[in-house]
C-alpha cells in the first residue's frame, strides 16, 4: 500500500482546501491510500518552548507519519499573495530539530494545489512552497499545476466538488502525482536535504 498523507493549509471547518483533499483522497487508485492529517493542534513556533519542553506531542506524532508516508500532497490557500502562515508554522516545527529534516523530509514526493475564493486559484500561495520544500530536501512534482479559482462556486454546501471540469483536472492531477511518487519510490531514496540551520536566529 502506497501512503500520501494529505495536509490543508486551512483550519476552517468548510475549507475548501480541505475539501479539495477529500475529493482527492476518493480519487486514489487501487492500492493508494490518501489520509488527510490536521495541523489544528501544532502551537506556535517558538525555540523557548523547545528548549524547555522539547517537540510537542501533535508535532512529534506528525513527524513519524510524514516520515513513513511515500509522498505528502499539500492543498494550500493563497493569504496575502503568499503561504497561510498556520501551515508555514507546522513546517516550522515538523523541521525540527535540523538533525531529523533528512529522516522526514528528505527525498519526499510532494504535490501542491490550491483552491481560492479568488480569479488566481492560490497560484501565488503554491509558489510560495517552493523554496521552503526545496531547502527541506523533498521532490516537488512539477507537472501540470492545479489552481482551483472562484472556489465557492466549485464546491456544493456539503464540500463536494460540483464543477465537472474541475473534478476533472484534479483526478488527472491525482493520477499523475501517484505515478510520481511510485517512481520515486522505485527509485528508493533519491533526494537529501541540504545544510539546514533552523528557524530561529
Amino acid at each position: 500500500m502506497v501512503t500520501i498523507i494529505g495536509i490543508s493549509g486551512s483550519l476552517r471547518t468548510k475549507s475548501y482546501n480541505t475539501a479539495l483533499l477529500r475529493a482527492a483522497a476518493g480519487m486514489m487508485p487501487e492500492g493508494v491510500e490518501l489520509i488527510v492529517y490536521s495541523i489544528a493542534d501544532i502551537p506556535l513556533y517558538s525555540q523557548d518552548v523547545e528548549d524547555e519542553l522539547g517537540i510537542p506531542k501533535a508535532v512529534a506524532e506528525m513527524k513519524e507519519v510524514i516520515a513513513e508516508a511515500d509522498g505528502i500532497l499539500i492543498a494550500t490557500p493563497e493569504y496575502n499573495n503568499s503561504m497561510p502562515g498556520v501551515l508555514k508554522n507546522a513546517v516550522d516545527w515538523l523541521s525540527r530539530p535540523p538533525s531529523d529534516v533528512r529522516r522526514v523530509f528528505g527525498g519526499k514526493p510532494v504535490g501542491i494545489i490550491g483552491a481560492s475564493p479568488g480569479r488566481f486559484g492560490a497560484i501565488l500561495g503554491q509558489d510560495s512552497w517552493l523554496p521552503v520544500l526545496h531547502i527541506l530536501g523533498t521532490q516537488v512534482w512539477g507537472g501540470e499545476r492545479l489552481r482551483v479559482a472562484n472556489a465557492a462556486a466549485i464546491f456544493d454546501e456539503n464540500g463536494a466538488i460540483a464543477d465537472k471540469n474541475v473534478e476533472e483536472q484534479l483526478r488527472k492531477y491525482v493520477s499523475e502525482f501517484v505515478q510520481f511518487a511510485q517512481s520515486a519510490i522505485a527509485r528508493s531514496g533519491l533526494g537529501a536535504a541540504r545544510s539546514y540551520t533552523g528557524v530561529d536566529s
